[in-house]
């Protein structure tokens, strides 16, 4: 029976050395409790690093027995394994890169060699409980490798792979020497989910520019397999939230806690240790609130708790001392005998308090100068179960999207978020209540739970799309069958497109000529079948680069003809009025001047804008602004736009490959038919096709076609099959 297997980079557990021997301590975070209804189930299991560095035998042995009854598996790893891919590579260059703190990036090759290696520890440990129908959920940014490394191993297992900090723009992922090892290792799942839309458009940009994988509507087209990258914005448990601040020990912390800062008005921060979250710049936009309004001193006081990270790191160490530093001036300038602005605690809290701190607070303040999501701002708002409170949050934060009614700030502009303090402290009771409400209403629907739930779903999904197209792979089997049929022939006809097909694609597409192979296959297959080249090159390209083989040719989709028995001249099939073209030419003319690297190509019955030459992005950008411009302009001529690869095509519709075979194939009764092609154009020669022909489309886009296959490379391979 196939299981679930959940791997992160940590277990959802602390383990602690204390007499001698090693205790458990359960993790109550958001992730742990989501997943919680997986990995407990039935034989799933949760592989991670346990959290702290083992070397005895006897102690790991241990561990692994009492982390089995808790359905856990651990992955060990030393203390260079901990200092150089933890500390080192996920921490000093994935982390500052992916918050946009590109001044404290580290490009360490020793960290990335520990970063590989740990990845590969992982996928050794992965590999030793995972069956070949299993589903992996991989998470977040230290695991970045292992979803391709699986791959390798397992090419048909369910992999899927969730990002819990932000994705960077192209300009930041560009910088990082070993950027497309990484992209690659992504693209080794099947889902890769995200918090926010942004970061899954930023992840999609990114591989188009550096794997030159093509996306479309949010599906990357790798070669034998589509891949999904979407947004799933994370919940918490609200119920849980809900029903702390409900309880009898939380409201008796709210009541001995509320003696000591009496009817003062509290603002309320809670942060991880990191320069991601703003605090120092937190500090001084309540320092200028302060300066600025008088009347509010005695009056509002600011409850900080900052959570111990990394403090051992020199940059989180000159951190601490900065928030120090400016939490003891704010204290030592305003404070009086009964009243201190800054409450600043640098240690956690358990649940029971933390609850109280939120139900009792009038404020949160959470203002990260970057974050994946922040679930602080989730759990303050679940907290306040009499509807009133205000919560300001950043606009860089992934939350930001979903709560739309608390009160948005740049946690750059200081005198905005002085200016939002201000106001939330006056801000009317039925207005605290409507906004609170309208933002519980969300978050209980789209808990922690629904998070799972929908995640899982969507995984279901896109392996069923993908066995769509994989059930008509070209495989070992249906090429037997091919060539089994083609043997038994007397009378075979082969269709075979060109550019993408029977060649890759070239930059520059005249150099794009066939190499020595394709014109051993060609001239091979001729002996044994009529072949047909069928491509929307121009006729005098193609007939220079098979001249001599005996075969047929149409070229520019259909408008010129050349049999193999007519030894002449190149017959027009389609007559075609071309007096449009100027207009048109006119218009494609406006877009190469604004699209450095574009260039026309004039054949006798289109045009043909190619883009291949340009930046990835804005050779997009400017085909679908060329596109809609050109379909307006195509209805005044009767004339059709195709989107081809890197390439946007303008033709008589009437004029297309599908009829040009329907009439090489007139009066001949073929007893075997075979045509491949790679893209939209080819799809009217698929349509054009009898029942009983086989008709491949390269690559993995839905197609008229019977059978998709890998690439060009595999075509071949099948056309040396019918030869041998």
């Amino acid at each position: 029976m196939s299981k679930t297997i959940i791997v992160s980079n940590r277990l959802p557990i602390s383990l602690r050395h204390r007499n001698g021997r090693f205790e458990f301590k359960p993790s109550a975070g958001g992730l742990a409790t989501g997943l919680g209804s997986i990995y407990k189930e039935g034989e799933n299991i949760w592989i991670g690093w346990p959290g702290n560095t083992v070397d005895d035998p006897e102690q790991r042995a241990e561990i692994i027995l009492e982390l089995h009854e808790l359905k856990m598996a651990p992955v060990f790893l030393s203390k260079e394994d901990v200092e150089e891919f933890y500390e080192g590579f996920s921490n000093e260059t994935l982390w500052p890169a992916f918050h946009y703190f590109t001044q404290y990036m580290v490009y360490n090759p020793e960290h990335w060699e520990a970063y590989v290696r740990v990845n590969q520890k992982f996928c050794e440990a992965i590999l030793k409980k995972a069956g070949p129908d299993d589903t992996i959920w991989i998470h977040d940014y230290q695991l970045l490798l292992l979803p391709q490394m699986l791959r390798e191993v397992l090419p048909n297992a369910t992999i899927a792979f969730f990002q819990h900090i932000p994705f960077p723009s192209y300009e930041i992922i560009r910088m990082i020497p070993w950027r497309k090892e990484l992209l690659e290792g992504v693209c080794g799942a099947d889902l890769i989910g995200f918090h926010t839309y942004d970061d899954m458009r930023h992840f999609l940009s990114a591989v188009g520019r550096i794997t030159g994988l093509s996306n479309e509507s949010g599906y990357i087209q790798a070669e034998n397999r589509i891949i999904n990258v979407d947004s799933f914005p994370m919940g918490i448990d609200y119920n849980k939230f809900a029903k702390q601040a409900k309880s009898k020990r939380t409201l008796r912390f709210v009541e001995e806690f509320g003696k000591q800062v009496e009817d003062q008005k509290l603002l309320l921060t809670i942060d991880r240790l990191d320069y991601s979250k703003g605090i120092p710049q937190r500090i001084q936009a309540f320092n200028q609130l302060l300066e600025q309004h008088k009347e509010l001193h005695g009056k509002v006081s600011m409850i900080m708790i900052v959570v111990p990270s990394r403090d051992k790191v020199q940059s989180y160490k000159e951190l601490k001392e900065e928030i120090d530093l400016l939490v003891g001036r704010i204290n030592s300038e305003y404070s009086t005998l009964n009243w201190v602005p800054v409450h600043y605690f640098y240690r956690s809290f358990p649940f029971e308090e933390l609850s109280a701190f939120y139900n009792m607070s009038d404020i949160a303040l959470v203002t990260p100068l970057r974050d994946g999501m922040n679930l602080v701002c989730k759990e303050f708002v679940a907290s306040k179960t009499d509807q009133t409170g205000v919560l300001i949050l950043s606009e860089m934060a992934g939350a930001s999207k979903e709560l739309q009614d608390a009160i948005l700030v740049n946690p750059n502009d200081r005198q905005g978020v002085v200016d939002a303090i201000f106001n939330a402290l006056s801000m009317p009771q039925s207005e605290q209540i409507a906004r609170i409400s309208s933002m519980q209403e969300s978050l209980k629907k789209y808990d922690v739970f629904q998070w799972v739930k929908v995640f899982m779903g969507r995984l279901e999904h896109v392996k069923r799309k993908q066995e769509e197209l994989t059930s008509k792979d070209v495989d070992a089997k249906v090429m037997t069958e091919i060539q089994t049929s083609f043997k038994k022939a007397e009378n075979a006809v082969l269709f075979l497109d060109y550019d993408g097909t029977l060649t890759g694609f070239h930059s520059d597409p005249q150099k794009a000529l066939p190499d020595t192979e394709l014109k051993a296959i060609i001239k091979d297959l001729s002996k044994l079948a009529q072949v047909v080249i069928i491509s929307g090159r121009d006729k005098d390209t193609l007939g220079k680069w098979f001249e001599g083989q005996n075969i047929d040719m149409i070229a520019e989709h259909g408008v010129w003809v050349k049999r193999k028995e007519d030894k002449g001249d190149w017959e027009l099939y389609a007559e075609v009025e071309d007096g449009w073209k100027e207009d048109i030419r006119k218009v494609m003319e406006y877009y190469v001047l604004r699209t450095p690297g574009a260039f026309i190509e004039e054949k006798h019955h289109s045009l043909v804008w190619h883009y291949r030459k340009v930046e990835s992005g804005l050779g997009d950008l400017r085909m679908r602004e060329l596109f809609s411009h050109l379909k307006y302009m195509a209805r005044g001529y009767n004339l059709q736009v195709l989107e081809g690869n890197m390439v946007l095509e303008i033709k008589r519709p009437d004029i297309n490959k599908g009829r040009a075979a329907t009439a090489m194939m007139k009066g001949i009764d073929h007893d075997f038919i075979l045509a491949i092609g790679d893209d939209w154009t080819d799809e009217d020669t698929f349509k054009a096709m009898p029942k009983n022909a086989y008709s491949i489309r390269v690559g993995y886009a839905y197609t008229q076609a019977n059978y998709n296959i890998k690439s060009f490379r595999q075509v071949r391979q099948l056309l040396q099959k019918l030869t041998s």
